[in-house]
């Protein structure tokens, strides 16, 4: 089984904020797979998928973004979930808007979501698809930029990056990582 994590936060407040770029992915990826966040278990919605005859769970957490690891630590350890087949799918401030990239392992570079993960998973191996949202050009907190829409011209980006977002995800899942990193990581 297959685990794709998009990280937001839940509500009408947040739906089209920079921090719920996970949950924007995973709603078109969801319908590309024709199936719906039908099922809430683990403090997350739930849609289950199959791709290639692999059974995926699309998963979005409903804790909050700084609180992920508190869905998705008890889920992994109820499904057996491996680490190797865990994808997460978040938004970058290091990440100039509009790109995508596609880590194996690493930190959780200041982005609190993947930091409550690592805590929770005990690990920091698993996959991320990460999308760029750029950082604040003035003086603005990082944490105000990331609750806040985009503003046109990044929406414009951001129209042509999401479905990128979703094939990189469906690559991964039917290619494997190495060969999507090199397609995505240009």
């Amino acid at each position: 089984m297959k685990v794709v994590v998009g990280l937001g936060n839940p509500g009408a407040r947040y739906e089209m904020t920079r921090h719920n770029v996970g949950f924007i992915i995973l709603d078109l990826l969801a319908d590309k797979l024709k199936t719906k966040f039908n099922k809430r278990a683990f403090k997350s919605e739930i849609a289950e998928a199959r791709v290639n005859e692999k059974e995926v769970l699309l998963v979005k957490p409903q804790t909050y973004m700084n609180l992920s690891g508190e869905a998705l630590g008890p889920l992994v350890r109820w499904y057996k979930v491996l680490i190797s087949d865990l994808i997460i799918v978040h938004d970058d401030l290091d990440l100039d808007i509009g790109r995508i990239r596609i880590r194996g392992r690493g930190g959780d570079g200041g982005h609190r979501g993947v930091r409550s993960l690592i805590r929770r998973l005990g690990t920091d191996e698993f996959l991320r698809v990460k999308i760029g949202i750029g950082r604040p050009e003035d003086k603005e907190s990082a944490v105000d930029y990331v609750l806040q829409p985009f503003d046109d011209e990044q929406w414009r980006q951001m129209v042509e990056v999401i479905p990128k977002s979703v094939e990189a995800i469906m690559d991964l899942l039917t290619i494997g990582p190495d060969k999507a990193m090199n397609i995505y990581n240009s």
